[in-house]
């Protein structure tokens, strides 16, 4: 089985800055591939960022690209992202997820992801 469990968010002002968590348990997930998502109130679930298992590999939708960061350490099974420079439009839910079967990147679509976190609230003031 496995679980992931998102920290790291909260309100912040236009021009700060945050990192995302993300903790992964059961053995599957130790060689999935790790994405980022958010999803706004009234708006489709939207891909933000991927890293291959390994960490080598990474992809990010043009408007968070330069601005934020993924990573992960597979030593502590974490996932992370970096996120500066927010910006209002960056308000969402984020979800961090792991993609056991399907591991060529992008993989930017919500179905390619099989096990997904509760999420974590981003809120950016102006």
């Amino acid at each position: 089985q496995v679980q992931l469990v998102e920290s790291g968010g909260g309100l912040v002002q236009a021009g700060a800055s945050l990192t995302l968590s993300c903790v992964v348990s059961g053995r599957t997930g130790r060689r999935s591939a790790m994405g980022w998502f958010r999803q706004a109130p009234g708006k489709e679930r939207e891909f933000v960022a991927v890293v291959d298992w390994s960490g080598g590999d990474t992809y990010y939708v043009d408007s968070v690209k330069v601005r934020f960061t993924i990573s992960r350490d597979n030593a502590k099974n974490t996932l992370y992202m970096r996120m500066n420079n927010l910006k209002p439009g960056d308000t969402a839910v984020y979800y961090c997820a792991a993609s056991l079967f399907v591991q060529s990147l992008p993989l930017i679509a919500p179905g390619d992801y099989d096990y997904w976190g509760q999420g974590t609230q981003v809120t950016v003031s102006s």
